[in-house]
């Protein structure tokens, strides 16, 4: 169950890597706006936002891949605090998303569900073998 949740894990600071490329890198692009339903008259006004926005879904998905590594060397403890506070975080980032604009719910479930499953199955196997 540990492998599904770092499987899981490693999809969700992907996942986070995307959104800080769309909204860091290249704010105001098409697929940016498509994306995040901002008008093309909106996109400097928000562009400094949404750059330190990208940073945090930067860092979130950074400290989860830390975390898978961490496993894999063998350093379950650690590695699993890291995949439990990065998908934690996200998905708090998400929940939050999800009640503050009901216009975004939908790209709340998305960026929320895999660190959802991830969560749960480290849990999980957490819960049924301690320590890993």
């Amino acid at each position: 169950m540990l492998l599904a949740g770092i499987i899981l894990a490693g999809l969700s600071a992907a996942l986070h890597v995307v959104i800080f490329w769309l909204e860091s890198v290249v704010w105001g692009s098409p697929r940016a706006n498509r994306t995040f339903g901002v008008a093309a008259a909106d996109v400097e006004t928000t562009r400094a936002l949404a750059f330190n926005q990208g940073f945090y879904n930067l860092f979130l998905a950074v400290g989860t891949f830390v975390g898978i590594a961490a496993v894999g060397i063998g350093a379950v403890t650690v590695g699993v605090t890291l995949v439990v506070v990065g998908t934690g975080s996200m998905l708090a980032a998400a929940s939050v998303l999800f009640s503050s604009s009901p216009n975004l719910r939908r790209a709340a479930v998305v960026q929320g569900s895999l660190p959802a499953l991830a969560l749960l199955a480290t849990v999980i196997a957490i819960a049924v073998v301690p320590g890993g």
